[in-house]
C-alpha cells in the first residue's frame, strides 16, 4: 500500500524507534488510513501550540496513536477551554496532563467532563484544588462517576479529603 512506508518514515521522523512505531501502529493500525499532510500534521502542530516539544508530542502519539483518528473541532478545544479557562489550570499544567491522559482531548465536555467537574465541586474541592489533584492523577477525570463519587465520598468520611488523597 502506498500510505505504509510514508508513514511508518514520517512517525520515524517524529523522533519515534522501532519498537515505538511497532507498538504505535499495532494498537492503531488506522494510522495508515490517514493523510500526513491534510490529517496528522495539523495535530502534530497542535500539540505543540499547546507548548509541546518534539519529544513530548511523540510521547503522547506513543501513548495514543488514535490521537491522530478524531478532529481537532470543537472537542478538542473544549477540553482545552475547560481545562485553561474554567479551571484556571496553567499551560505547564495542562501539558503534563495532557502527556499523561491524552484522552481528555476526546471525551465529551458537557456529557463526561463538566458533570465531573461539577461533582469535585459539590464534594467542597476549589478549582485550583482539582487542578492540584489533576495534576497529581492525570487520569482523575477519566474515571467513571460512579468510582470519581465513592472515592471522593469514602476520603471525606476519613477526614483526609484533599486533592493530595485523590
Amino acid at each position: 500500500d502506498k500510505n505504509l512506508q510514508p508513514t511508518v518514515q514520517w512517525l520515524k521522523d517524529l523522533g519515534m524507534d522501532n519498537s515505538q512505531v511497532a507498538r504505535a501502529i499495532s494498537s492503531h493500525p488506522q494510522l495508515f488510513s490517514l493523510s500526513i499532510e491534510s490529517n496528522m500534521n495539523p495535530k502534530m502542530q497542535w500539540l505543540k501550540d499547546l507548548g509541546m516539544n518534539d519529544s513530548e508530542v511523540t510521547h503522547v502519539l506513543v501513548r495514543r496513536p488514535r490521537f491522530f483518528s478524531f478532529s481537532l473541532g470543537d472537542n478538542y478545544k473544549a477540553s482545552v477551554q475547560l481545562l485553561k479557562k474554567e479551571l484556571g489550570m496553567t499551560d505547564s499544567q495542562l501539558k503534563k496532563v495532557i502527556m499523561q491522559f491524552p484522552d481528555y482531548l476526546w471525551m465529551s465536555v458537557e456529557k463526561n467532563l463538566k458533570p465531573k467537574v461539577v461533582l469535585l465541586r459539590e464534594q467542597g474541592l476549589a478549582d485550583s484544588e482539582i487542578v492540584g489533584a489533576l495534576s497529581v492523577c492525570p487520569s482523575l477525570l477519566g474515571y467513571s462517576q460512579l468510582r470519581l463519587e465513592n472515592r471522593t465520598s469514602a476520603l471525606r468520611a476519613r477526614e483526609k479529603f484533599t486533592h493530595k488523597s485523590l
